[in-house]
């Protein structure tokens, strides 16, 4: 007897106006179905997107009015951008600190895992990533991308010298700074790490040198020491360019990515901007026409500043035309700094990290939650909020999920792909199982669903009780809390829940060991962590 045909079988034969609109309406489910995979391959089948990433430097939590809204400052712009795309409420630094966070979005990996433990770099520190490390941009521009860096590096570069191997110092005196020849190029900048064009300065805005190096090269010869000593305006005293205006840092760079963006969008060529801005961050210097603007205090006015900035960079995607085709991810490499002034700010009803403890340095929310926003009209649904937990060190894995190529088992060893999520806000197919955090002192915490293990008693950073506070020993080893009960991290229930202190004690040592988190081939370590420094930064072979 002949097979009968299997319902989802077709015979082409003969087919009248009735089977053949069966057949299309049969088809269209097919699509339909596999929607998500038909998307995330049209990211690859047709132009590949721009994006951009734009890094606020010791922005809080709670600055922003969309993450909360109890929050005093006015962050129209930001809050749009947040409207237009998805808000990820539970988005993560790899660190509280700077240096170390940028290091984990350029390469996808831990920072703890190079030779910095702890503390960031400064202005004249060699630098932390070699050239044989794939970053972002170097993975980028191998899948055709123009790649660009404008802003504050703070990863390290060599300066030339004018004689000898050593600048001669760390770089937090004024006297460290006159061994450097600026009139030479620089060793191992950003175009050494995949950047075809990159401009900035090399630390924090109140770290001297205050020079401009552009593709490698500084701009101009400092003639001239400056210094300021200002409650909020101070930086560090130091050899200043004669093109380096400390007050017009923040809007320089908008203007270099404004005309770098309208460059390249007339390019066939897609795009990646690294915006790496020195603000909110000391020096606190709001430009004239923001000063008093929101009723609160200089930091609030530099926020407020900021925003009107990521308003008219919205404005310029638009005019060159590649707004709906363009990823702007927007964020923060750490808590609010206790620079802004907490107290006053608290006076007039603004907290920067809003619900959570602790800020910048610190092991505690306010060190490490950061506002978190990716726009992207192509692809993300507007007025999407994701409750995963995320990483900054996730970029890597996602840029390499956008243009369909896969990451080797040394690269992006701690990057997961949020493409999943940004058609699904809670997809099971994001793969992060548990993210690790430091403070400035080096101490760790691990995050696991609701439970956050922390392996220091106290803040370990600049909040109380401060790691080298009196009575700081008599305190429990071990803090756990269960963030979904208790955002505030008001109750150590460590005592109270010993297996899963052991169970997440366990997963960090295994993260540590085998040098990544994310599946695939053991790694290395760049360094020791046996060394005696390691082991007095934390409580990690605490029994």
């Amino acid at each position: 007897m002949k097979k009968e045909k299997n319902e989802k079988e077709f015979d082409l034969k003969g087919m009248g106006k009735n089977s053949l609109f069966l057949l299309s309406i049969y088809c269209l489910l097919l699509i339909l179905g596999d929607c998500s995979n038909e998307k995330k391959e049209a990211v690859v089948e047709e132009k590949l997107p721009n994006i951009i990433y734009v890094l606020a430097d010791d922005l809080g939590y709670g600055d922003i009015h969309a993450f909360n809204p109890k929050g005093k400052i006015k962050t129209p712009n930001i809050d749009l951008l947040a409207a237009e795309g998805m808000k990820f409420v539970d988005a993560h630094t790899s660190s509280s600190v700077c240096t170390p966070t940028r290091y984990g979005i350029i390469t996808g990996r831990y920072n703890w895992r190079s030779p910095l433990k702890n503390g960031v770099l400064t202005g004249v520190s060699k630098a932390l990533i070699p050239n044989s490390r794939t970053t972002v941009a170097s993975l980028l521009r191998q899948k055709g991308y123009h790649t660009g860096f404008i802003g504050k590096w703070h990863l390290g570069w060599d300066w030339a010298l004018k004689e000898g191997d050593s600048v001669g110092g760390e770089g937090w005196s004024p006297n460290d700074y006159k061994n450097i020849d600026f009139s030479k190029p620089v060793k191992n900048s950003p175009t050494d790490l995949g950047f075809d064009y990159a401009y900035g300065h090399s630390g924090s805005l109140d770290m001297a040198p205050y020079v401009y190096v552009e593709n490698g090269m500084p701009t101009s010869v400092p003639d001239t020491i400056t210094v300021d000593k200002g409650k909020y305006t101070w930086w560090r005293e130091g050899p200043t360019g004669a093109d380096f205006q400390h007050d017009d840092v923040t809007p320089n760079f908008f203007r270099k990515s404004f005309a770098y963006i309208s460059e390249q969008a007339k390019n066939e060529d897609p795009f990646f901007l690294y915006l790496a801005l020195p603000s909110p961050h000391t020096p606190i210097l709001p430009t004239e026409e923001w000063l008093d603007k929101s009723g609160l205090n200089p930091y609030a006015d530099f926020v407020m500043q900021i925003d009107a900035f990521m308003g008219q960079l919205t404005q310029t995607l638009e005019k060159a035309g590649v707004a709906e085709n363009t990823i702007v991810i927007f964020t923060s490499d750490n808590g609010c700094s206790p620079q802004a002034d907490f107290k006053v700010l608290g006076e007039k009803g603004h907290d920067p990290s809003a619900i959570y403890r602790g800020h910048k340095a610190d092991i505690f929310e306010g060190g490490h939650r950061v506002p978190f926003i990716v726009k992207w009209p192509a692809y993300i649904k507007a007025g999407s909020v994701s409750e995963k937990t995320i990483c900054t060190t996730d970029l890597m894995a996602t840029c390499a999920d956008i243009v369909s190529t896969s990451l080797k088992d040394n690269e992006g060893e701690d990057s997961f792909s949020m493409l999943p999520l940004f058609t699904d806000p809670e997809s099971a197919e994001f793969q992060r199982e548990a993210t690790i955090h430091s403070s400035i002192n080096g101490s760790f915490a691990i995050r696991k669903g609701n439970y956050k293990l922390v392996l220091c008693p106290g803040s370990g950073g600049w909040s109380d009780p401060k790691p080298n506070a009196e009575g700081i020993q008599e305190l429990p080893p071990y803090q756990l809390y269960d963030l979904l009960k208790d955002p505030a991290e008001e109750h150590n229930i460590a005592d109270q829940h010993a297996d899963v202190v052991d169970a997440l004690k366990q997963e960090l040592k295994e993260y540590v060991e085998n040098g990544r988190s994310t599946s695939g081939g053991k790694q290395p370590n760049d360094s020791n962590f046996d060394n005696k420094p390691w082991k007095q930064l934390t409580v990690f072979e605490a029994k």
